[in-house]
């Protein structure tokens, strides 16, 4: 190590080490027997660890075991050429989930050395990927409208001449009449979801404890559609308040819960809650027209079988669905009111780790 270190810190302006230490990406050098022995600051934030701590570990120390990027450093070692992989799941108990882009190449000296590169899903990937799913829930506007007008109204005359037809009809006969009243019925209802796509008044923001709003949640779900499913809980205490809707807010988490229940197998499912302070973020508020910080994050995570590869870039999209029965505006409904809020959504998935992550404004002092 202290050889390494030497070669890396020289007394020359461009030394190896100093242009490491002023990159804005996570730099770290590995070792033969897969010892770090150089991070740069950047690697330290990545981590959220010290140097000092950093360079008394190895890899298998700060990663799980059977972390794709090991493999990629056996690859490396056995060709003795650079290597490079997307979307690599650095996630870890302590650390929480790390995706990025990662990189690695053998050093010509000293041997057996490699630097490994990180360059950690950007913000402006997650945000134009929102941006996309408000476009394709704005595009739900004129066709809520003209659906409500021109399929509400005719609706409303056949289930009431299928009620007429019912009454003079036996009771033996009456099947296919309360068939077509049930049936007008789920349009109609189906018409109503969409309509919320129209709704794009502004609306009463309050602050909200969104520990309230996670346990009425977990209250509904635990009695209803996730009977028998474990959900776990991991809040941070010390959260401020979310300025926002309650009613708005439960309506959006209590669909992704649903959501990750009917994704989970038979047994063993789980969803877990999370949420946490993650400073940092400015996002565009289409209603309130100002940027806000977006400091306050909430996960639901579950085991389920995941989303298609296919459907991720689509997902938030108005009737894309992985259900047999499903309609497809659950997720673009809560896209619109995470939007409406000023908030961002996103969505990562591999078999048995889906997780949807909301970004959601805090109250303001003058706010409480």
């Amino acid at each position: 190590m202290v050889s390494v270190l030497s070669k890396l810190r020289t007394s020359e302006p461009a030394a190896p080490g100093m242009i490491a230490g002023a990159l804005p990406m996570p730099v770290l050098l590995i070792g033969p027997a897969q010892e770090i022995v150089f991070v740069n600051p950047a690697a330290e934030q990545f981590f959220d660890t010290g140097a000092g701590l950093l360079l008394k570990q190895s890899l298998a120390d700060i990663l799980p075991f059977g972390s794709p990027l090991f493999q990629l450093i056996a690859q490396v070692r056995e060709r003795n050429s650079s290597a490079a992989e997307r979307d690599v799941d650095l996630s870890t108990p302590r650390h929480g989930e790390r995706i990025a882009d990662v990189t690695v190449t053998p050093l010509p000296e000293p041997d057996g050395v490699l630097v490994v590169t990180l360059q950690e899903r950007s913000l402006a990937q997650r945000m134009d990927r929102q941006l996309l799913a408000r476009g394709a829930v704005r595009s739900m506007h004129g066709m809520a409208a003209v659906l409500a007008h021109e399929i509400k109204n005719p609706l409303a005359g056949i289930r009431g001449a299928a009620q007429l037809l019912e009454e003079a009809l036996p009771p033996d006969e009456r099947e296919m009449t309360q068939l077509i009243v049930a049936e007008a019925d789920r349009i109609r209802g189906l018409i109503d979801r969409m309509e919320a796509f129209g709704d794009s008044r502004a609306f009463p923001r309050h602050p909200v404890n969104i520990h309230e709003v996670l346990d009425r949640v977990r209250k509904v779900a635990e009695t209803s559609f996730a009977r028998g499913v474990t959900i776990v809980e991991s809040f941070d205490p010390s959260l401020p308040q979310v300025l926002g809707d309650r009613d708005q807010l439960i309506q959006v988490f209590l669909n992704l819960v649903r959501n990750a229940a009917d994704a989970l197998p038979d047994s063993g499912g789980e969803i877990t809650l999370t949420t946490g302070y993650r400073p940092g973020v400015r996002f565009g508020a289409p209603v309130a027209g100002e940027r806000l910080s977006l400091p306050l994050e909430v996960t639901v995570r579950d085991n389920g079988s995941g989303v298609p590869a296919d459907l991720m870039p689509y997902i938030f999209d108005p009737f894309v669905t992985t259900k047999v029965r499903g309609t497809g505006l659950g997720l673009a409904l809560v896209a619109k009111i995470v939007g409406d809020h000023g908030g961002m959504i996103e969505c990562d998935s591999v078999p048995r780790r889906t997780i949807f992550r909301v970004l959601l404004p805090k109250a303001a002092t003058g706010d409480l």
